[in-house]
């Protein structure tokens, strides 16, 4: 277990002691009833996802990914990132996996920064989905152009960072 997982148990198991000293016995079986059925909804998606991700890895051939998204591909490579991550569709159960197999493919950090902010920002599928059919097609178009520059100001700036943490993804090869 990491550093920052122990630290979510400890603030899980925290909240949860709160939770019972401020409603009792019924607020404790409430919340974990919600648990349980937020692992119940979950679980089938990372069985799905992480395997998905690791057959991916397979498939895509390391010199592509070297090429397109490597560490010498610089801010090129950050601009492919930026279009690949705004149109990988899903949650964080499959885009973090996928991530981790241009990775082991040979992809770099700045790159990935980039690639995972433009999933983040961008998210065309939740443009289509969400935010045309709800918010309007100015409100959408006003917030791709203001936060379309965020992933390639982010691969940007971890190019930057890269001499002061050489080693910024894990090795994976």
């Amino acid at each position: 277990m990491t550093g920052g997982q122990l630290l979510l148990l400890v603030l899980a198991l925290g909240t949860f002691g709160v939770a019972l000293w401020r409603g009792g016995e019924p607020a404790g079986k409430r919340a974990l009833r919600d648990t349980g059925d937020s692992i119940a909804r979950v679980l089938p998606i990372m069985l799905v996802a992480i395997p998905m991700a690791s057959f991916l890895s397979q498939l895509i051939p390391p010199q592509l990914a070297a090429d397109w998204l490597g560490p010498e591909s610089g801010m090129t490579g950050v601009l492919v990132a930026t279009a690949v991550g705004g149109f990988i569709p899903g949650g964080p159960f499959v885009s973090f996996p996928l991530v981790l197999t241009f990775i082991k493919a040979g992809a770099g950090a700045p790159q990935m920064v980039a690639l995972i902010t433009a999933w983040a920002v961008l998210g065309v599928h939740r443009v289509l989905t969400w935010e045309l059919p709800i918010l309007g097609a100015r409100f959408a178009v006003i917030r791709l152009i203001s936060g379309g520059a965020m992933p390639i100001l982010a691969g940007a700036m971890a190019q930057a960072l890269m001499p002061f943490f050489p080693h910024a993804l894990p090795v994976m090869r």
